[in-house]
């Protein structure tokens, strides 16, 4: 069984170095490359101011986080859900330095999360695939037709259904569109993603008929003549010939 949880953080500010933390965690599971409809999700109280700059980029406030639980409250429950998983991760080195930074202040710190998990960053797989061009969460939505209307704000859980979307187009195709009805802890939050449900039925296939066959071998002989080559060329179907 191939187990992928898509995970993305927010946080105070850049840098953990700077004493900057996590204020939310949002991850979806996907099972042999199909969203099970499981997921985790917390918001976190970091102890700490969030920056306003941050504020304006995810919209969650002070206010918001002071009766949230503090990342030791948490932390068993997060390593439990994304233990033995390979963790696919926009931008990896940040959301892993991030966690590795939460582990590593508490009591007992249970070591770094590469040490549960294998990491996958897709924008690294993103950059390698389209080199020279923005590879950035919202660029890949519109170059694999993604809706992201929903994302005026950036948002933990709501990312990572979207990226689980996008990773799955790019690595291969999308077995499965449909996340169901979401379980799990925390709050959800709302998503405006419209996905095929997994159990619809089969599309109907309609075969051309004979005149529409030859209309279409005669576009692709115009195009094969302009281009020198046409992918796209075919071979009549047995029937027609």
């Amino acid at each position: 069984m191939s187990r992928i949880i898509v995970l993305d953080t927010e946080t105070t500010g850049l840098e953990p170095s700077l004493g900057h933390r996590v204020i939310e965690i949002g991850c979806v599971e996907l099972v042999n490359r199909k969203l099970t409809g499981n997921h985790y999700h917390v918001y976190i109280n970091p102890q700490r101011e969030v920056e306003a700059s941050a504020i304006e980029v995810h919209g969650i406030t002070n206010e918001f986080l002071q009766d949230k639980p503090v990342f030791s409250q948490i932390a068993q429950d997060f390593l439990n859900f994304v233990n033995g998983a390979e963790l696919v991760i926009h931008n990896a080195p940040f959301d892993v330095g991030f966690i590795n930074h939460e582990f590593r202040m508490l009591t007992n710190p249970p070591g770094n999360i590469e040490s549960y998990c294998k990491i996958t960053d897709s924008l690294a797989l993103a950059r390698k695939k389209h080199p020279g061009q923005r590879n950035s969460l919202d660029a890949l939505c519109k170059r694999y037709g993604v809706d992201n209307s929903s994302r005026t704000l950036h948002g933990a859980l709501l990312d990572s259904e979207i990226l689980a979307d996008v990773y799955l187009i790019m690595t291969g195709g999308q077995t499965s569109l449909s996340l169901g009805n979401l379980t799990g802890g925390g709050e959800s939050g709302a998503s405006g993603i419209r996905r095929l449900s997994a159990d619809r039925p089969p599309l109907k296939v309609i075969n051309p008929s004979e005149d529409e066959w030859v209309a279409h071998q005669k576009k692709l002989d115009v195009l094969e003549k302009k281009a020198g080559s046409c992918l796209w060329k075919t071979t009549f179907p047995e029937e027609y010939h």
